[in-house]
This record gives structure tokens, sequence and C-alpha cells, in this order.
């Protein structure tokens, strides 16, 4: 049960085994149990009969894609996202009086979840300089005080505006084009911080930042790698994808630090045998890896799969496709060949013969997918990572063909869509030549800003205005003492949004919250009710629209919002019809099927059921990157490795979470109940470090530059992580990663691989008696007391690394 929205939650841990299966009926209970307590059985009731429905609400809980129309489950929607939903549609309301009762400073030292359990923000609110508290505005006031600040600004390169994946299309396209008609391409997002090194690598190898395949692929295909990713916690409706492969012959092999439940066993609670059965084992095999050693995982399948072509030519490699659609194969051969086996133990903790059981998979398979999430995207070398991954599937022709391709699972409903839409801060030349064919402006062309270079030009003062449509940039970028320090040198900083959260309470000398619609909501506007539309993960672009009627009379949509601010701030500086945009979404989709590609007859597709599906080059042979074919690239090798008494760490989230927000302290499925300041240890490791389960420890992140960072006070619990390796939850660990700490090439946030050590706190509890926990096989094990070598325990060790 939740608590009440005044008091902060207990933070007690107890720990239990972790689950061994995903879903069932429990999902069901759980769901049901916090979407009650947040709203009524009406209100939840139609927000789930119609979640992901034809006509319906787009879940914003992630971007899997929706099965066909006809095949649609009555009840479409997983655990997570029904939560999420109803979280959104809560009838708990924060009014003038609850800001009147909290200062600023009062809200900033509250949780996470504290300020998400207050409800639903209910109108315009500022903090003028100078003030404690936030206190009411009308909206004509906050948006003439925020166009004023814009337009007093010595150049619009002064301004940042950052978008979260929750916008819809409609939104995205207008806040892009008025920014651009601003003067600047400062368009930060959340995939900065989620999947930029995909973009980069796949753009890079096949001309084009997305995946390749379609939810039938994945039903069709012979065998499927998850690679990086936890789709029992973060995908859920992906298992009921795999559930189908799988029972259409499909092999899976699950890659991870961890043992996750929802790679173990599905029990899909929309079937009988999910219900009362055992429901279906989802991974065939389990690698066991350690964070940061996927890369030479696929540089090690890579050489195997060329010594089996040498041992039976013609047999293995696809040398049509190779021929035909790619280059540089044969300088990737003599590269491949140089993969050393001693390093690629080192780097994946895995042994030669798991890996050649995996090569066997691979050759008794005509048809294979790879699909990845941030295990890959947020390491130092995410993007040579994916590079190899497509190398592996250029091998044996696995691009282009049904049953095949690159699948990056994106986490946030529309980040994708987002991008489509032009928020990105490189943007092509095309794309901007379109727009000013469009709309008669010349867009500015110079690169602007992505979320990494934004914060540091806000804490140098180069920024002085920050815009969020939606999201919680402090918690979601790394660095969080530099990431505050940065918004609160801002002269100005705004957050369109539908609840409380951390960025609220970090102001700049002045801070606006515009409330705005959520997806459950009705939109009407001057020309009758409107719908938006979202992209997922698969390239499908389809309708949302909600049901219920908006959480207070003042609520403005997002696109209104930005249309109102643009008019003000632009003044008539370019030719944009911006009260015909608000006032009718249909004008806008009209605009965008001129300047999108793939977007032809807009109006007129997206309202067929289901939508329509954007064209993928690559599925056609096309490869639109710079030598105009597939791409095989040499990769460096990268051997990740932690100094006597460190470990390296991988952040993640809780099953109990989305995104920024947890829903409670719980992670029911890794046995973790009543508190997040949690780190997760392999047993093995305890012992050689000295420490036991329910040690308190500060999680201290070292640097190549000798600086460090530290987590204060988090508890150890015995886990099957990867030998070598930890695991914590973000954000409350994002204080342990740099602002410089970025992947190569796609200047993407590492929050994957740190290399850290658990120091004792001076202060605590004592340690209590371990409880018992499954090791990697399921055998349970004992993580009791062990002998404390006083090397490890040493508060002033200062062992540094990078």
């Amino acid at each position: 049960m939740q608590n009440p929205p005044g008091e902060e939650p207990e933070t007690t841990l107890s720990v239990t085994p972790p689950k061994k299966w995903a879903a069932g009926v429990p999902a069901v209970v759980h769901a049901l149990e916090y979407s009650l307590e947040q709203t009524s059985p009406r209100n939840t009731g139609v927000d789930l009969l119609t979640m992901n429905q034809v006509g319906g609400i787009d879940c914003p809980g992630c971007a899997w894609a929706d099965p066909a129309p006809g095949r649609r489950h009555r009840n479409e929607y997983c655990e997570n996202g029904a939560k999420h939903i109803n979280d959104e549609a809560t009838t708990r309301r924060i009014t003038a009086d609850f800001f009147r009762e909290h200062s600023v400073a009062d809200l900033a030292a509250r949780s996470d979840m504290w300020l998400n359990q207050q409800g639903r923000l209910t109108e315009p609110m500022i903090k003028r300089p100078g003030r404690e508290h936030y206190e009411p505005i009308r909206w004509n006031d906050a948006l003439n005080a925020l166009a004023q600040e814009l337009q007093a600004l010595a150049s619009p390169d002064e301004a940042v505006f950052y978008t979260s994946g929750r916008a819809s299309n409609e939104a995205a396209f207008v806040l892009q084009l008025f920014a651009r008609a601003y003067g600047t391409n400062n368009l930060p997002d959340c995939s900065n911080m989620c999947h930029e090194s995909s973009g980069f690598a796949l753009s890079e190898t096949l001309g084009t930042g997305k995946g390749t395949v379609s939810l039938d692929d994945l039903h069709h295909a012979d065998l499927i790698f998850l690679v990086g990713q936890n789709p029992g916690t973060n995908h859920p409706r992906q298992l009921t994808a795999l559930e189908e492969a799988k029972r259409n012959g499909a092999r899976i092999v699950a890659v991870n630090p961890l043992p996750e439940a929802g790679l173990r066993r599905f029990k899909n609670p929309q079937k009988p045998s999910g219900i009362v059965g055992r429901g279906t084992q989802i991974a065939d095999r389990f690698l066991h890896i350690k964070p940061g050693g996927d890369l030479a995982l696929f540089q090690a399948l890579n050489r195997l799969l060329l010594e089996a072509e040498d041992a039976r030519p013609g047999t293995v490699l696809d040398h049509d496709f190779i021929d035909a659609h790619t280059t540089g194969f044969e300088e990737f051969v003599r590269h491949a060949r140089t993969v050393d086996w001693d390093d690629v133990r080192t780097a994946t903790g895995l042994t030669r013969e798991e890996i050649e059981k995996v090569r066997d998979e691979v050759l008794r398979s005509d048809r294979v997918i790879v699909c990845w999430a941030m295990g890959i995207t947020q390491h130092k070398h995410g993007v040579p990572t994916i590079r190899e991954i497509v190398n592996f599937l250029m091998l044996r022709g696995n691009l282009g063909r049904a049953g095949t391709g690159a699948c990056p699972v994106r986490g946030h409903s529309n980040v994708q869509g987002d991008r489509t839409m032009g928020i990105w801060e490189q943007m092509p030349d095309t794309f901007l030549d379109a727009l000013q064919e469009e709309f008669g402006f010349d867009p500015p062309r110079p690169h602007g800003l992505d979320s990494v270079n934004a914060i540091k030009a806000m804490r140098e003062g180069d920024v002085k205005v920050f815009l969020a449509l939606a999201g919680n940039f402090v918690r979601a970028a790394p660095d969080s003492e530099a990431t505050e320090e940065a918004m609160r040198s801002c002269r100005l900083t705004a957050h369109i949004s539908t609840k409380l959260n951390r960025s609220h309470t970090v102001c700049g000398d002045t801070a606006l919250i515009l409330p705005t619609l959520g997806r459950t909501e009705r939109d009407v506007q001057a020309d009758g009710e409107q719908f938006v539309t979202v992209e997922n993960s698969m390239s499908e672009v389809h309708t949302s629209q909600g049901r219920l009627e908006p959480a207070s009379p003042l609520l403005l949509s997002e696109v209104a919002i930005l249309c109102r601010l643009a008019r003000r701030t632009l003044d008539g500086k370019a030719d944009i019809p911006w009260y015909e945009f608000e006032g009718d979404y249909g004008t806008i989709r009209d605009r965008i099927s001129r300047v999108v590609p793939g977007f032809h007859d807009f109006n007129a597709r997206v309202t067929r059921p289901g939508g329509f599906q954007l064209p993928n080059p690559v599925n056609e042979g096309v490869f639109n990157n710079k030598v105009g074919k597939a791409l095989f690239t040499c990769n460096e090798r990268v051997v990740p490795r932690a100094p006597e008494g460190h470990l390296l760490l991988q952040t993640l989230r809780s099953h109990d979470q989305w995104n920024t927000v947890p829903y409670t302290n719980n992670d029911r499925y890794r046995g973790i109940h009543g508190s997040r300041h949690v780190v997760l240890v392999n047993p093995a490791d305890l012992t050689e470090l000295g420490l036991v389960q329910g040690d308190h420890v500060d999680v201290v992140s070292v640097w190549s530059d000798g600086t460090e960072r530290r987590a204060e006070n988090f508890e150890i619990v015995a886990y099957p992580a990867a030998k070598g390796s930890a695991a914590a939850y973000y954000p409350e660990t994002n204080v342990l990663v740099p602002l410089d700490s970025v992947a190569d090439i796609s200047n993407q946030p590492t929050s994957k691989g740190l290399v850290v050590r658990l120091e004792p706190t001076l202060t605590g509890p004592a340690p209590r008696p371990p409880d018992r926990l499954l090791d990697p096989d399921g055998a349970h094990g004992d993580s009791g007391p062990r002998p404390r070598p006083s090397a490890h325990l040493d508060p002033r060790r200062n062992q540094r690394s990078g």
C-alpha cells in the first residue's frame, strides 16, 4: 500500500530470494492495487480498457509496438503501463495552498517518490527572484514573462529547449519549429541520455538511426539475442512477443550481468497457462556477462563465424549479401582474426566453451535478431559495441530479410518520434531545407547543444533560459551536483509538466511551472476534440486520444502552450500559423507531411486502424550513409577492468519505477523491499572484500584524473550479479557519473561500467543475519559472515583507476 501523500515512505530494507518468473497474477494484483489507490474505479477502467487500443490512449510507459488491429488483447497493457497511466490519472491535486505550505527548499529535501505522490499540477506557478515559494500566476502573465526573457537574450543560443519522450509528434514538431524560427538548434532530448549511441552506430553503418525490425519479424525469428536489457521491468509487453516467438520455434539467448526474472520465465496473465501453469521459459541460454563485456563477446562470435567458414567454405557466411550490399569486409576480417581469447575471458567472464555454444546456436539459425537497450548504450564503448553487433548481423545476411535485424528497444513512449519530428541538435540539412521551403525562413545551420553540453553551457553562464517539454531533466542527467548547479545558474527555468518532480525544486532566478494535459485526458481546442500521434520503437505511427476530463480547467495542452509562447516570442518574425496549429492539430500534421519523409497523407493514413509503418531503407537494400552500403567496421578491443578491491558498477531501475520516478521502494522481482539505497554484489566478491550482507557502505566511483564521487550509505545485498560487478538504482547513483564521462562518438553519459569501491560507513546499523539468496544457477547459497581483511575496510583507502 502507498503512504499517504503527506508522509515520506519508510525505508527499512527486507530481502527475499529473487523471483524465477515475471508477471502472472501478482502483476495484475499490483497493477490494480496501485491504480485504485491513485484514482477511481471508473477512471481505472476507462484508462485500462482503452490503453493501446485503436482510437485509445497510447501507453506512455514504453515504446514497445502494439499487435496489429484484430490481434490485440482486450487488456493490451502490462503492470507498469497500468501503474503509469493511472499515476497520471490520479485524483490527487496540487493547488496554490500546497505551494504556500511548502517552500522550494522544503520540496528540494523531499524524495522523488514523495514529490510524485502529491498529485497533478493544476495551475501555472511562478517562483520570483529572491522568493522562497511558488505562487500562482495567470497563463498570459506566465507566457509573457517567458517570452520577454527569451526576447531579452543577447543570442538565441542562450536558450535551451529540452524534450522528453512523453511529448507527442505534434508537440515535438511545434517545439523544434519554434526553436529554429527563434534562431537556435539547442534541442537536447532524453535520447541524448538513453539511445544516442544506437543512433550514431546505426547511422554510420546502416544509414538509419532506427531499428530495422517489425513485431512480425520478432515473432518469426529463429534466434533472438536480448543484450543489456531487462524486458520484465522495462518493456514488459516485449515478453508477450517473445512468448509468441518461442511458440513459433525461436530460441533466445539472454546476455546480462543479472539473471532477471523476465529473462527466465514469463507467465502471461492474459492466458490460462499464465495463471495456473508454469508459463513460458524465455531464455534458452543465459550468458552471465560482466558489465561492458558485450563488445568482446560479439568480437569473439564474429571470429568464430569466420573460422567456421574456413572449415566449411561457402556454407556459413552470406557472401551474396556481403558482396552486393556491404563494404569494408576484408579489413574487418583481418581485424576480427586478431581477437585474443584471454582478453575475451577477462572482459566477459565467459569461457570459450560458453561462447562456442552460442556460435552453434547461430549456425543452426537462418533468421537472427539482436535486441539491446541501455545495458549496451550507456558504456563508454557503446557505439563500437553496436557497430560490432551490426558486423555480426551482416556476416550471415541477417538484415533486410523477414525475421532478422537490429532492434534497439527504446524505453520512452515517443522518444523515437520526437527525433523524427526534428528534436535533435544535429538535424541534417535536408530536414532544415524542407523547413525553409515550407515555412519561408532560414533555420540556423550550426549544430546546437545536446544534454551534456547544455549543462556545461548553463553552468558557465552561456545559457540563461531553460525550457523543458515534459521530463525530469535534473534527475535524468548525470553528475547531479553539476546539473543542479547549472540549473540554478539560469535566469529563468520553465517546465511544461503534469506532475511535480525534482526539476521543479532546482530553480533559476525565476522559475515557472506550466501545467499541461496528460495523455489520459480529453483535449478540446477551438476546432473541436483533438488527438495526437506517436511513433513506437518499430517505426509505426498511430493515434493517442484520452477519455478523461482534465484534472483542472486551467490546464493547457502541450501544443497550446508552445503555440501561445511562440506567438508572443516571435511577434510575427516568421510566417507560421500558430493560431491554426493550436486550434486544429490536423493543420500541424499537414505541414509535417510536407517536411518529414514518410509522412505523406499523414492525416488520412494515421486514422486508419493501427496507423501506418514508416519506410525503413535498410529493408529495401538502401543504405543512406556516407559510403552508400552497409559498413563493416574494425572496433578496438576493450577490456573493462577494476583494480583489486574494486568492482564494475551498473546502474538500473527497479520494477516499481518509471524512468526517474519510483512508485514504491520495492523491487519485488529482485527481492528488494522497503529501500532503494542498496548495492547488489556477488557473494563471492563480498567474501573477497571482507563484507557481508547488511553492511552499510558508501559507493565511491574513481576516475583516471584522480577524482572521486560518493553516494552515501547504501546497504549491501548479496545477489547473483556477475563476478566482479555490482548494481545500484538510478537516479540515486547519478552522483557517481561525472559530466565528462561520456560515450566515445555519441557523447552519451556513461552510467554503466563505473569503477567503484565499497567503503564501509563509520556509522550505521549493525549487520543483520543474511537472507538466503539465489545464486546464478537458481540454487540457494549462503552469504553469511566472512573474515574481513582490514585492507578493504580502511575508509581512508584511496586507490584510483580509470
